[in-house]
């Protein structure tokens, strides 16, 4: 049983919804993985179809588009990506670099948008634009160039296509076929219309211009990336060594600069709107209200305080709508959303201590606030606006699981919840809110996807995925192990949530290894009631008790539980990490003696913390592309938890991993990718020569042309045997427990 379910992390299989073969990725849902489960599922504006990215090949790595057909029922491929394109796709430099920030991998067909009328779809292939046209069944190719088309968009009212080709924006007239250009001054460190390496990465905005609604107008950012440092970054291959220029906006450093701009479609002229004085900013979010009025969200340096900003184009004035400050930070909002039929819009925010929800009027006069309570709103999901229905994703009910709620936004009525399942809810409902689409997981649940009406009715499976006969999973039905969710009280008050699992064939006179399985960073939560990552049931499967705690800085617990790390990274993390192994240490079947922590990215930067300052409680500790000094990360994401290095030179010593490092009394593995341009591969250099000036021993391992996120099967396979060696080799007695 132990080999052969090592072997299902990159054994194929037959699954239950097709005959092609599965992967083991698909069955324990790592979402960059997920060759087989539908991904980019939209509704069509017109609400007959919902489509998808569907993989193929040995490795589901090959995408095509597909739909599901709402009034007959059906399942058909749109768009086989091989009969436009076929063998190695040539990916540009920016294009790599943008898909690694999405956290999309494969080739094909990798994202697509839709005509706001539904009667067509656009996407790119392998740096071309490609137009499918719903009714006559037919593919056209807008570009045949040798330059690469990135971030390709239908214009709302559907007559335009528009482009970035060489930090350029384009457009082609798809009633003439004619191509245009629409800035001219894109080259060297002038980008238009592009999004800025913090932006991807860190904020969570992969495009740089937006359509206004009536197609006369596009907003569009110009950033200079000029006054980044341009560093040479190696990336290091099997056979050659890649020189890379980067610039890279580490903390301390200089950002880009930034200007917004108005581009008139037919007159091809700019307008610029003025920012203000402070330039050193962020505009992380930038979206119409209406035809003639632009809304754009202005963040300072420091991110202590958010604007909302107008800017009206017939009067040529802009206004703040509102403005959230903070002692620590103010995150980002997802939520805006503006009323077509009110001058009014939705807003989120954390001011009460908790993410919720508030209806505003254009002029930012506060109307009421829609949602409250000591739990979180994840995001606003549809409005119904005919019927005064909001409907939102939240924790109301429970913090470890996410359901779709619904409430009018006027203030006047109670919050309802749809979900009924107990678990994971991942939404996208129908333009109209008319319906929505459910991608649902729990512990003992591998992912479904399905239709359900706004009642939450179910309407169809669009992949049932049950664990029946035939399912790759059902052989081991018997032995799967559900894990158990406790909460934990803390010295300083707070609560702690965890997940353990017992191991396999569990025998309560007996004493068990454990490994503790973190991430602990801040806007991520591992305790949830949710179909987990594969090594986690592998490594219970093994005789391991796994556990994992969320420790105050994650997310979902509102800003008390995530502040605390404000300016002390590494330090009220560990604490409650120690506050679990000694929950662990409680446990009579538990070996206390034999403690083992991993974790990778964040989770890599933890266990190399925890092995340091709380040498005493880890016998062993395997660390992942690990951040070792915070001064080397960029800038919005570091001074977002840790201020400025310039001003904070003593926070950022204090959660550098380097001061503790004589600590380390146990076991300690390192690996890293070596093409990694997230978490740069001089933390692992640095680190190693530390520990070697302190003549201490330690693992290393290493993955040529390796990003941040190890992606391979083989590659990930080599990993986890890696890592189950190594705490074999030194947490387990006895190796036949």
């Amino acid at each position: 049983m132990k080999k052969t379910l090592l072997a299902l992390l990159g054994t194929t299989f037959v699954g239950i919804c097709s005959a092609e073969p599965l992967t083991i990725e698909r069955i324990f849902s790592d979402p960059a993985l997920d060759g087989s489960t539908p991904r980019a599922l939209e509704y069509s504006p017109d609400g007959r179809r919902v489509t998808y990215l569907k993989g193929r090949d040995e490795d589901y790595n090959r995408y095509d588009l597909w739909e599901y057909h709402i009034a007959d029922g059906q399942s058909r491929i749109l768009v086989n990506s091989d009969s436009l394109h076929s063998g190695e796709e040539a990916l540009s430099d920016e294009e790599k670099a943008r898909r690694e920030r999405q956290r999309i991998f494969g080739s094909g067909i990798m994202e697509y948008s839709w005509s706001e009328d539904g009667k067509s779809l656009l996407f790119p292939l392998a740096g071309d634009v490609y137009y499918y046209d719903l009714a006559k069944k037919a593919v056209q190719r807008l570009t045949k160039t040798k330059a690469f088309e990135t971030d390709v968009r239908v214009s709302p009212k559907g007559r335009y296509v528009s482009f970035i080709r060489e930090q350029n924006i384009y457009l082609v007239d798809l009633k003439s076929g004619k191509e245009s250009q629409l800035t001219q001054d894109g080259q060297g460190p002038i980008k238009n219309g592009m999004a800025e390496f913090v932006a991807q990465e860190e904020m969570g905005r992969m495009s740089g211009y937006w359509w206004s609604p009536d197609d006369r107008q596009i907003a569009f950012l110009q950033v200079d990336e000029s006054p980044v440092d341009e560093v040479t970054r190696s990336e290091i291959y099997a056979d050659r060594i890649d020189l890379i220029q980067q610039r890279y906006p580490a903390a301390g450093r200089a950002n880009v600069k930034i200007r917004l701009g108005i581009l008139n479609v037919v007159s091809g002229k700019t307008r610029w709107v003025n920012l203000g004085d402070e330039q050193d900013i962020y505009i992380p979010r930038v979206q119409w209200a209406r035809n003639n009025l632009l809304t754009y969200q202005w963040q300072s340096r420091n991110q202590q305080k958010l604007q909302l900003r107008s800017f009206d184009l017939k009067k040529g004035t802009g206004k703040t709508l509102l403005s959230e400050s903070s002692d620590t930070w103010v995150n980002l909002s997802d939520d805006l959303y503006f009323l077509e039929d009110k001058d009014q819009f939705i807003w989120s925010s954390e001011r009460d201590g908790y993410k919720h929800l508030y209806l505003y009027d254009l002029n930012g006069k506060l109307l009421n606030q829609i949602t409250r309570g000591n739990w979180v709103v994840d995001e606003v999901e549809a409005v119904d606006e005919n019927k005064g229905l909001l409907y939102f994703t939240g924790r109301k009910d429970i913090a470890i699981e996410r359901h779709l709620y619904r409430v009018p936004f006027n203030g006047d009525g109670e919050i309802q919840r749809i979900s009924n399942k107990m678990g994971m809810h991942d939404i996208e409902f129908a333009q109209d809110a008319s319906g929505y689409i459910d991608k649902f997981s729990n512990v003992n649940t591998p992912p479904q996807v399905s239709l359900h009406n706004a009642n939450g009715d179910l309407t169809t499976w669009l992949e049932e995925n049950a664990v029946t006969k035939g399912h790759p999973l059902y052989p081991y039905k018997a032995d799967w192990i559900t894990p158990e969710f406790g909460t934990l009280a803390a010295p300083h008050g707070h609560q702690l949530n965890y997940r353990l699992y017992k191991p396999s064939n569990f025998d309560a006179s007996k004493r068990y290894p454990v490994m503790v399985y973190v991430y602990g960073g801040p806007h991520a939560q591992v305790v949830t009631n949710s179909w987990d990552k594969a090594f986690n049931q592998f490594m219970a499967q093994q005789g391991y008790v796994v556990f994992s705690l969320d420790n105050r800085g994650s997310a979902n617990r509102g800003t008390a539980f995530e502040n605390p790390i404000f300016k002390k990274m590494g330090s009220p993390e560990v604490e409650d990490q120690v506050v679990g192994v000694e929950f662990l240490r409680s446990l009579p079947y538990v070996d206390s003696d034999n403690i083992g922590i991993y974790g990778h990215s964040y989770g890599g930067y933890m266990a190399l913390m925890s092995m340091f300052k709380a040498g005493d409680y880890f016998k062993a500790g395997v660390s992942g592309a690990p951040v070792t000094d915070w001064t080397l990360y960029d800038t919005h994401y570091t001074e977002r938890y840790m201020g400025n290095p310039n001003t904070d030179a003593d926070a950022y010593q204090a959660s550098s991993v380097f001061p503790y490092s004589k600590g380390l009394k146990g076991a300690l593995l390192i690996y890293h990718g070596m093409a990694d341009d997230n978490v740069l591969f001089t933390n692992t250099t640095r680190l190693i020569k530390q520990l070697q000036d302190n003549g201490q021993q330690f693992d290393l391992m290493t993955y040529p042309g390796k990003k941040h996120s190890l992606r391979g099967k083989q590659t990930r396979i080599h990993q986890y045997t890696m890592i189950k060696d190594f705490f074999d080799r030194h947490l387990r007695k006895d190796r036949q427990l």
